[in-house]
């Protein structure tokens, strides 16, 4: 596979960038070589500058779910485009949106749209804070919730990805009142409770995993979790950025039966473009600004295209109800890594939620952040240059998600079976 024009852009991009990315993860760390630069993509397609065509697992990790330059989402952005960018003011774009995920998600009243997951993660800590009066809160080890400085600890995505406990420029400060516990562990959160039992004013959780590979929580644990934060005057936050609209028209939590005091939101609402949003029930949401004493806002937050580009892609997501067919292909694709796995001999646990997969190298189950990151990376990073000589692109580490998009063909998935055959057997 040639990447000569990669490595020229690496070398020239190293001049002025920083690692010459703008998000850690790209900079393929974790398995070895220059990182690859894209070109175009185009329905389940993705190109690099030098000419090399994968079938996308990527998907922007996330956000494409249609699969790249879907008509209708097109259609969508030449017309906002043509009205203008972006107002500063309120539109009707927003309002629709709004309507179209509160149809569709239980427990939440009112939405306010943000430029990011970072930044709905943020604000819903700030809610949550203001909202019960007190300062502590609970996340997991593993669990990514952006890069905002009081959740960036013990951290999943490229936190792990770089093998970093945190990052450096968190003050001790930002982090005292962050309690970790580890996923699927109830007992490590009542101990939390047990040792501050009127402080904590919120427990904030992906409802699968995504950012430690793919890690699914134990049957009630959701629900667990939430009783145990009413229990003692606090909210449970779920961060469905990842997750929202993957795996069942809604969100993860209703699939896993729960429902979250607050949601954060982000990737799929926004079909490609930066959009962030938080929701919960009208009593919480009333204590942001304007309306409350809870400051937040930003100067893009709800700008017109971005509104109707997720409008567009909820819209025809509800019209051609892909989730049936995303099971069925997540399967397939499951089964053909563990039987490759198998014939080879080498130990595969295989973790899915709807269209999120990921493969460990390893023969345990993996339930947690410490099981996640006791599998084989070494071999991984053998397996992700692999996948990519055979046409596939994944994304460059262990604990990201794979996500599936519905401008996968059924050729595509031969050619996937195929091409992730190949790259166990030549491990």
């Amino acid at each position: 596979m040639k990447l000569d024009k990669s490595k020229q852009l690496y070398q020239r991009g190293n001049k002025h960038l920083v690692g010459a990315v703008n998000s850690p993860v790209r900079a393929f760390g974790s398995v070895g070589g220059n990182p690859v630069f894209m070109d175009h993509a185009d329905g389940s397609k993705i190109y690099d500058v030098d000419g090399n065509e994968y079938i996308d697992l990527v998907g922007s990790y996330g956000p494409m779910i249609l699969g790249h330059n879907h008509p209708i989402v097109l259609d969508a952005v030449k017309e906002a485009i043509e009205k203008g960018f972006t107002f500063g003011a309120s539109a009707l774009g927003e309002i629709e949106l709004a309507e179209l995920i509160y149809e569709n998600f239980s427990g939440i009243d009112k939405i306010r749209f943000v430029n990011s997951g970072t930044e709905a993660v943020l604000s819903a800590i700030r809610l949550a804070r203001a909202f019960t009066g007190r300062n502590k809160i609970i996340k997991f080890s593993g669990c990514y919730h952006g890069h905002s400085d009081a959740l960036l600890v013990a951290a999943g995505s490229g936190v792990v990805t770089f093998s970093l406990p945190g990052s450096a420029g968190v003050p001790e400060a930002a982090v005292k009142d962050t309690l970790i516990a580890n996923y699927n562990d109830l007992q490590s959160v009542k101990h939390h409770f047990d040792e501050f039992p009127n402080d904590i004013a919120a427990i904030f959780i992906e409802p699968v995993a995504g950012n430690m590979g793919v890690v699914l929580p134990e049957k009630e644990f959701l629900q667990q979790l939430k009783e145990l934060a009413h229990a003692n005057g606090a909210l449970l936050v779920i961060d469905e950025v990842m997750t929202g609209f993957r795996s069942t028209f809604g969100g993860a939590q209703h699939k896993l039966g729960v429902t979250a005091d607050i949601t954060c939101m982000g990737k799929v609402i926004g079909g490609g473009f930066p959009v962030g949003a938080y929701a919960a029930r009208e009593e919480i949401m009333n204590r942001v600004a304007p309306v409350g004493d809870v400051y937040q806002a930003g100067t893009l937050s709800g700008n017109p295209v971005a509104m109707a580009v997720g409008k567009a892609t909820l819209e025809t997501l509800k019209a051609i109800n892909p989730y049936d067919d995303f099971e069925k292909k997540a399967q397939v694709i499951e089964d053909t890594l563990l039987s490759a796995a198998k014939e080879k001999g080498i130990p595969l646990t295989v973790n899915r939620f709807g269209s999120m997969i990921n493969p460990f190298f390893t023969d345990k189950k993996v339930t947690n952040f410490d099981d996640a990151k006791s599998c084989d990376t070494e071999l991984f990073a053998k397996f992700f240059w692999n996948v990519m000589e055979n046409g596939v692109y994944i994304p460059p580490s262990q604990f990201e998600a794979w996500f599936l998009n519905t401008a996968i063909t059924g050729l595509d998935m031969e050619k996937l079976q195929e091409a992730l055959r190949n790259s166990i057997k030549e491990l």
